[in-house]
């Protein structure tokens, strides 16, 4: 193994062992991981295993709408269609978007799969 002339090493009191590098070379590790993450997004995004979600449904989110309702619109579909995809009733689908009910972890399971989205993102 190479050792970095510029790196060296100290003993806390605790005695865990700590790194000190020039700036110069701590910034360039920050960017040269900063450059990975974007391949890795990128890549991510031309397989189709990422998206990228405009501000706009993103500001809703944030504005705490109802993340089903916004997803559905996003995704183009009629509370109709989302409600027939995830196999419940329009009704039912109305009272989730609504806040009426909170909807079961297995109905919200069937709703992120028809909206091509994560658990998470509906709740």
């Amino acid at each position: 193994m190479n050792k970095i002339p510029s790196l060296q090493t100290i003993t806390s009191p605790s005695g865990e062992t700590l790194v000190v590098l020039p700036l110069a070379e701590y910034e360039a590790l920050i960017d040269a991981s900063d450059i990975a993450e974007a391949q890795k997004t990128r890549a991510g995004l031309a397989s189709g295993q990422e998206e990228l979600v405009p501000a706009e449904v993103v500001a809703r989110l944030i504005d705490a709408e109802n993340p089903i309702r916004v997803w559905r619109e996003h995704r183009g579909l009629s509370a109709k269609a989302l409600a027939k995809a995830a196999g419940i009733s329009p009704p039912y689908l109305s009272e989730l978007e609504t806040g009426k009910k909170e909807g079961k972890v297995s109905v919200l399971k069937r709703l992120a799969e028809a909206l091509s989205v994560d658990l998470d993102d509906l709740v």
